[in-house]
């Protein structure tokens, strides 16, 4: 009895219908609202434990694009391909929910097609240990991959702000709680995520002091607050943090 009322959770909370046999569990939306926004939270905190445990090294990199060169190297590329599918292959409501899905999902694949800068100069260095793959260096590829990254989480934004919010009822106050409380969250999620772009591209742009900007790893933890913020509106849209 245990077992099978744990299972009827396990089964409802996943939205998993065995009743049609040619639909596959991907297929609903919930679900894959949830999965990206899992997927999303989890990755920066899969990187550095991966890291840590691998190669004992605790200091967070540059971005979250540079454990493409270390051992978590694979843990990155595996969450951003399933990101990138579950958004490609994500319906919405409408249209355009559909085409900036789309779009942020292809951008996310553009982003492992076009690695960042690497963690050292030349291969091989002694102090960059936790450093296991180097690629000729190209200037194009290092500005194509933030050009990448940038569409896709601003993608993900407008989502969040334009997207997640709307409503067949015009006046707010008809929407009722549960609703405005859920759009409070989107657009605090949005907004958060446009400030984190913003600042990293001040320090792109060198509007930042580059030696405060480099020693606080500023692009790390403006990543790490936009992909949380985006992995939160996204459960939230999926019903599973706020009901």
């Amino acid at each position: 009895m245990k077992k099978t009322a744990k299972g009827d959770r396990l089964t409802k909370a996943l939205k998993i219908d065995y009743t049609e046999e040619e639909n596959i569990w991907l297929t609903n939306s919930a679900t894959l609202r949830r999965l990206i926004g899992i997927l999303g939270m989890a990755l920066p905190l899969l990187l550095w434990w991966f890291l840590s445990i691998t190669s004992h090294y605790n200091i967070v990199l540059e971005s979250i694009s540079h454990y493409y060169y270390t051992r978590a190297g694979s843990i990155f590329t595996i969450i951003i391909s399933l990101m990138a599918i579950f958004l490609i292959v994500y319906k919405g409501k409408d249209p355009v929910d559909f085409y900036l899905s789309f779009a942020a999902g292809i951008f996310a694949l553009c982003v492992l097609l076009f690695p960042t800068s690497n963690i050292t100069e030349t291969c091989c260095q002694t102090n960059f240990e936790y450093s296991v793959t180097f690629i000729q260096p190209s200037k194009f590829r290092h500005n194509f991959h933030y050009i990448s990254a940038g569409i896709f989480l601003g993608c993900l934004a407008y989502m969040s702000l334009f997207i997640f919010t709307r409503s067949s009822i015009k006046k707010i106050k008809d929407r009722g709680r549960t609703k405005n409380i859920s759009n409070g969250i989107y657009i605090c999620c949005g907004i958060m995520m446009l400030i984190a772009m913003s600042i990293i591209f001040s320090g792109f742009l060198g509007w930042i002091d580059e030696a405060y900007y480099t020693k606080h790893h500023l692009t790390y933890w403006m990543e790490v607050v936009a992909v949380e913020f985006f992995g939160l509106s996204w459960l939230v849209k999926g019903q599973t943090i706020f009901k």
